[in-house]
C-alpha cells in the first residue's frame, strides 16, 4: 500500500485551474493588502472558521462567530461555542504544523475537537458510516484496524508525489474523508489541512476564506464527494475545488480593489443606499443591491458580504436564497 497513488486523473480542465490560480495568485499578491492588513486577515479567517464549522451544523452567524472571538458573551449552545474558539486556536498555529506529520495531524485534530469528542487527538477505535447534512450515508469509513498505515501511506505521497500541490492538496482532502480516521471532525480537519498544504505552496492562502466559498456552495461540495465515491476515484472533487479556491481568489483580488484608497466612499456610499432600503423593507438580497446600486451579482455580493463581517448587516436563508437584515 505505501506511497501507492490515490485513484484520480489529470485533466485538461485541471491543468487550465492550475494555470489560471497561478495567474490569480500573482495578481492577489500585486495588489493585496492581504498580508500587511491585519483587519483583513483576521476578517478572513474569522469567515474560514464560519463557513468550515458551518458546513458541520454550527448554528452561529458570521456575526456570533465574531463576538466570540472577540471576548463577548454569546446566547448558543456551548458545544457550538467551544468549536469556534478550538477552530481559531489551530488556524492561528497554522504555521507551526508539518502537513507531512501524523503527529500534527493527531495534534490538530485533538485542538479542533478538544472537550467535543471522546477519542480527540487519536485515530478512531470504530468502524463509522458517513453520512451528508440530511442523514444519507455516503459510504462506510476505512475499518479502523487500517486508518493508521493509510493515513501514514497518504501523508507520504502527498510529500513526495510530483503533481502540483493545488491537485495534490485536493487529492489528500477527498482521501482524508474517504478514510474518515477519526470519530469525528474529518471534515474539519480535512479542509484545515487542505488550507495548510496550500499555504506552503503560497502563503497567500493563510489567509483565504475558501472555506466560506464551500459553504456557500455545500450542496456542489457533496455532489462532488457522492460523484468521487461513485466513480470510485477523486477527479469531480479535485475540479469542484479547485473552481472553488478560484472563486476564493477572484474574491480576495475584488475585496483588495474595493479597499484600496478611493474605492473606501464607494462602499460607504452603497451601505447609506442599503441602510436606507432595509428602513422600509425587512431584508434585501443580492438582486436588490444590484439594482439600488447599479452593481454586478459579485460585487453584490462583496458588499453584503463586507458588511456582514462589518456586524452592520445579519446573514439568514429565506426561501432558498441568501437574504440580509439590519442587525440589531
Amino acid at each position: 500500500m505505501k506511497n501507492q497513488k490515490p485513484p484520480f486523473e489529470i485533466t485538461n480542465h485541471m491543468i487550465d485551474h492550475v494555470a489560471e490560480i497561478a495567474e490569480l495568485v500573482g495578481k492577489l499578491s500585486a495588489v493585496s493588502s492581504l498580508s500587511a492588513n491585519p483587519t483583513l486577515r483576521r476578517s478572513n479567517r474569522i469567515r474560514t472558521i464560519h463557513g468550515s464549522l458551518a458546513i458541520e451544523q454550527n448554528t452561529l452567524s458570521l456575526e456570533q462567530v465574531t463576538a466570540v472571538l472577540n471576548g463577548k458573551h454569546v446566547l448558543a449552545p456551548p458545544k457550538d461555542i467551544v468549536e469556534v474558539k478550538n477552530a481559531y486556536e489551530i488556524y492561528e498555529r497554522l504555521d507551526e504544523l508539518d502537513p507531512y506529520s501524523v503527529e500534527d495531524l493527531l495534534t490538530a485534530h485533538g485542538i479542533m475537537t478538544r472537550d467535543l469528542v471522546e477519542e480527540s487527538g487519536m485515530f478512531r477505535t470504530r468502524p463509522v458510516g458517513v453520512v451528508d447534512s440530511e442523514g444519507h450515508v455516503l459510504h462506510f469509513g476505512t475499518l479502523p484496524q487500517y486508518v493508521p498505515d493509510l493515513v501514514m501511506a497518504l501523508l507520504e505521497w502527498t510529500k513526495t508525489s510530483e503533481v502540483h500541490m493545488l491537485i495534490r492538496s485536493c487529492v489528500f482532502h477527498y482521501e482524508l474523508e474517504l478514510i474518515h480516521p477519526f470519530t469525528d471532525g474529518n471534515g474539519r480537519v480535512g479542509r484545515l489541512w487542505h488550507t495548510l498544504l496550500l499555504s506552503k505552496w503560497n502563503s497567500a492562502f493563510a489567509w483565504l476564506p475558501v472555506e466560506s466559498i464551500i459553504h456557500d456552495r455545500q450542496q456542489e461540495y457533496y455532489a462532488a464527494i457522492n460523484a468521487s465515491n461513485d466513480a470510485g476515484e477523486s477527479t469531480v472533487f479535485i475540479e469542484f475545488m479547485m473552481s472553488a479556491i478560484k472563486a476564493s481568489l477572484i474574491e480576495a483580488i475584488n475585496t483588495s480593489n474595493e479597499m484600496s484608497d478611493g474605492k473606501i466612499n464607494k462602499v460607504a456610499l452603497r451601505w447609506k443606499k442599503i441602510e436606507e432600503y432595509l428602513k422600509t423593507h425587512d431584508y434585501i438580497m443580492n438582486a436588490d443591491v444590484r439594482e439600488l446600486c447599479g452593481v454586478s451579482a459579485a460585487t453584490a455580493n462583496r458588499t453584503l458580504s463586507m458588511l456582514t463581517i462589518e456586524g452592520k448587516l445579519v446573514k439568514y436563508r429565506c426561501g432558498g436564497h441568501w437574504a440580509y437584515h439590519l442587525a440589531v
